[in-house]
């Protein structure tokens, strides 16, 4: 069995990095850190779904099935997802709708 990390890079488009120096930080931290940067692009964006590198675990989980992209990626994007933000090199990634009026 095969237990290296898979790269979610190759599924994402134009990811934006967002470097957290806290290394105590927990996820409610992590993830209003990721809003505030969704915020800079969309004044009310949209969390659709988010990913924990460490553990694997994604939110949603595996709901909507398709062997070329994992499930919580294409949950998001088929709701509309536009803004992507990659903390910590793939520790977290949060994927976010920008519904607003622009």
């Amino acid at each position: 069995m095969n237990t290296e990390k898979q790269s979610m890079k190759q599924y994402l488009e134009n990811p934006i990095a967002l470097t957290i120096e806290d290394s105590d930080a927990g996820f409610e931290e992590i993830r209003n850190e990721a809003f505030k940067k969704a915020q800079e692009i969309s004044p009310d964006p949209v969390l659709l779904a988010w990913y924990e590198g460490k553990t694997g675990k994604s939110v949603p989980p595996n709901i909507c099935t398709r062997e070329d992209k994992p499930a919580w990626i294409v949950f998001a994007e088929s709701r509309g997802a536009d803004i992507v933000i990659d903390v910590n090199d793939e520790a977290y990634i949060f994927m976010f709708g920008s519904y607003s009026e622009q």
